[in-house]
């Protein structure tokens, strides 16, 4: 028996005793596991049918279809837009369906709608003029859809209710599993200023020139989503909570300004009607052009077009197959340039539109940051699948649609820009394009779980920005590497930091979160970057995260369907991490207690000699030990000696049972270093910590998650050395959040005075 087994045997044995004759006192108490450790049954959903343990789609799974047929007309000059749509919907569920449930999102801008009201801000100390106006002296925006009939498919009237922003369509006879019901809908909207009035989607106007740059999205009445999980989607539209929508097939007319550039989701029907021949010779270059941008519209003949309203209209038809929703972008002032990109076995052609109050930092940037981040994207998840990706410039909007999205970043009118717009500019394309994979393929419900579209893909962007900077070095000049403002995990400890009255766990409705950008887009990118970097590892991780991309590509995943395919591809049990990082508010807080000094005697040391009298147990009743005894009771000058001198009983050992090759070869340590490791914060994480020796040499240790299993409070890990520790490091890349480092070094590190700074940089 050695020391520390001597020691552990006898702390064991008095717990247990102590822990025993409390029993019948307690026996009725309850005890509720709360280790880190625990697994997530309670919170999962159980396994089934449609969703399988693996995380994957199971053998019974199902998703609607609402497939559409669309005549649109924008009136430009009176801002409104008029639909007319033909919805043919598809039940592939096993169950009855008595009624449907259509979203008519644009009702949150109507004048009483519920949403104006939910916020209970009170007074402000202060007001812009602008904002001041706004709210005490405009009238309300009147929006929201005017719904003129819904028509059965012989044309009769059918039965419906609006509430709010859902409307609910009576079936006249049920729809059962495998049939389908078309339906008519004739609507039409005033459209916002989003600039002024704020949105997803509306118009801006130039003032200067009189045109409007149209960024329409939301613009139709859209089917829900029916599944498995919870019925019908029938959680209201505030604002906050975004879309869920089922795939389908999109046939679309829309009507604009004959001297209006424009694009959409889908591909271009009437593409020789649309275009002049030079823009038909300007395209057919672009299809083949794989370096740089084309101009398909110029600068001067977008600024020429900007000159003239034409009362003329012109249709631009637009098919899509397998798309979860459709949004489209048009006005006169557009400058248009294209290339192409190749993924995988097919071209893709990477799309730009924007005003001249866009250039020159969107003519620079815009098309390539789009050809790059399809490559990227393609390769961390699945290759991108449809023909087109557009990048539309928005003043002040960052939006996703299939195929087509809106981003803001506009330089000054002289056409200078700050390192801040441009990155952030490049930093939102990136984002936007890359919402084509999560949610627009890997179907998300945005409604409910903001981070499962928002947060995975803002890890993506961050992984796509740091191979952008890599690949284009000359990009982000001066600068070694792109600036992203999300993903490190130093990054999100500020917000990990707040009051915990103002935080809510990853796992809330956006709704109900009191920092919808932290929450939703932060800190779940942070975490999936800390598992990929110190917890997995890049080929662990890449592999689960690709095979939950492949596995749900054009359907519909739930949150658990995400977590249990990271844990099932890869082997690394995760509901630890889960659980604190996307269930609950703690944070990560791990520092150094104490540091104890040892070194070897033959002789029983403070402790143990205090143990041994504790329990009776008198020198002649040990066998031969071999002692650990503290620095700080040192009373000999033994610490500094060899081991083998202090002990004769180690250097007999060794001699007896080593030959002398091996003993040559032996390296016995001298010093022996008990850290403590204490928690003050609620999330495990590993223990990554360096050790700098005497020599200047450092030695970089990682303990496992799992050290903390049994001990959520503090541990202690026993260091042999033949050398002198000198300091002890703890997370020294800055790579699990912890949000203080005051406490992750031995000795302590000072912190600097302002006094002591200036003195550094003065020079005598």
């Amino acid at each position: 028996m050695n020391y520390k087994k001597t020691i552990s045997f006898i702390i064991t044995f008095l717990i247990f005793f102590n822990g025993f004759s409390q029993e019948a006192k307690d026996r009725n108490q309850e005890n509720i596991n709360v280790n880190k450790f625990r697994q997530l049954y309670q919170e999962f959903s159980t396994p089934n049918m449609y969703r399988t343990a693996s995380g994957a789609p199971g053998p019974a799974y199902y998703q609607q279809q609402a497939d559409y047929k669309m005549d649109i007309e924008l009136d430009d000059e009176n801002k409104k837009i008029y639909g007319n749509e033909t919805i043919t919907y598809k039940n592939n569920s096993p169950d009855v369906l008595d009624y449907l449930w259509v979203q008519l999102d644009q009702n949150v801008r109507k004048k009483d709608s519920p949403s104006l009201e939910i916020n209970g801000n009170g007074a402000s100390p202060y007001y812009l003029p602008s904002g001041f106006t706004k709210e005490f002296l405009s009238e309300p925006f009147d929006g929201g859809f005017n719904i003129e009939y819904v028509l059965d498919e012989n044309k009769k009237p059918l039965k419906y209710i609006v509430n709010q922003t859902m409307m609910r369509i009576d079936l006249p006879t049920p729809l059962k599993s495998g049939e389908s019901v078309s339906f008519s809908i004739k609507w039409w909207y005033n459209i916002q200023d989003h600039v002024n009035q704020d949105g997803r989607s509306g118009y801006e106007t130039f003032e200067k020139d009189g045109n409007r740059l149209y960024i329409i999205a939301q613009f139709f009445p859209r089917m829900a989503v029916y599944n498995e999980v919870e019925g019908w989607q029938n959680y209201q539209f505030w604002g906050d909570g975004e879309f869920a929508l089922p795939f389908g097939n999109y046939d679309v007319k829309i009507t604009v300004p004959s001297d209006h550039i424009l694009d959409a989701t889908g591909v271009l029907q009437n593409r020789k009607n649309v275009f002049s021949k030079e823009m038909l010779k300007r395209f057919n270059k672009a299809k083949k052009t794989y370096d740089k941008p084309v101009m398909i519209v110029t600068q001067a003949e977008a600024e020429e077009a900007e000159k003239g309203f034409s009362k003329k209209k012109k249709t631009w038809h637009f098919v899509a197959e397998n798309v979860r929703d459709f949004a489209f972008a048009t006005s006169r002032k557009f400058i248009w340039d294209m290339m192409a990109v190749k993924i995988g076995s097919k071209d893709v052609m990477a799309v730009s539109m924007y005003p001249k109050e866009g250039n020159p930092l969107w003519e620079d940037y815009s098309t390539v940051v789009v050809a790059e981040t399809l490559k990227t994207y393609s390769d961390y998840t699945f290759d991108y699948p449809y023909h087109k990706a557009i990048s539309v410039h928005a003043k002040q909007i960052g939006m996703e649609y299939p195929m087509i999205c809106f981003n803001f970043g506009r330089p000054n009118i002289d056409g200078s820009y700050s390192d801040r717009v441009k990155f952030g500019m490049i930093g939102v394309i990136v984002h936007e394009i890359g919402h084509n994979w999560f949610p627009m393929i890997v179907n998300s419900d945005e409604r409910q779980w903001a981070w499962m579209d928002e947060g995975i893909n803002t890890f993506v962007q961050y992984v796509a920005e740091q191979k952008l900077g890599e690949d284009f070095p000359e990009m982000i000049y001066p600068l070694e590497k792109f600036p992203s403002d999300r993903g490190p995990a130093e990054m999100i400890t500020n917000y990990m930091s707040v009051d915990q009255n103002f935080l809510a766990p990853i796992m809330s409705n956006p709704e109900n979160v009191y920092s919808l950008g932290p929450n939703a887009y932060g800190k779940p990118a942070t975490a999936l970057n800390i598992l990929r970097e110190t917890i997995m590892g890049r080929e662990l991780f890449d592999h689960a995260f690709k095979t939950y991309s492949k596995r749900w590509k054009f359907k519909h995943p739930s949150p658990e369907d995400f977590f249990r395919t990271m844990e099932d591809a890869s082997a690394v049990d995760l509901d630890w991490f889960w659980r604190g990082w996307f269930y609950t508010t703690d944070y990560v807080d791990i520092g150094i207690k104490e540091v104890n000094q040892y070194f070897v005697s033959s002789e029983p040391g403070v402790k143990m000699k205090e143990l041994m009298e504790e329990q009776g147990i008198p020198r002649n009743r040990l066998r031969p030990l071999i002692f650990l005894e503290n620095f700080d009771n040192d009373t000999e000058n033994l610490k500094e000696n060899d081991p083998l001198e202090n002990s004769k009983l180690l250097s007999n050992y060794i001699k007896e049972n080593f030959s002398e090759s091996e003993i040559s070869n032996l390296q016995v340590p001298k010093y022996f270093y008990e850290i403590v490791f204490n928690k003050p914060g609620g999330l495990v994480m590993p223990i990554i910590v360096d050790y700098e020796y005497e020599d200047g040499t450092i030695e970089r240790v990682k303990y496992p998650v799992q050290i903390w299993r049994k001990n959520d409070k503090e541990v202690r890990k026993l260091v042999p050395s033949n050398k002198k520790i000198i300091s002890i490091n703890l997370d020294p890349d800055l790579e699990t959040a912890d949000i203080d480092t005051s406490n992750n070094s031995w000795p302590k590190k000072q912190d600097e005075s302002d006094f002591d700074k200036f003195k550094s940089q003065v020079k005598g």
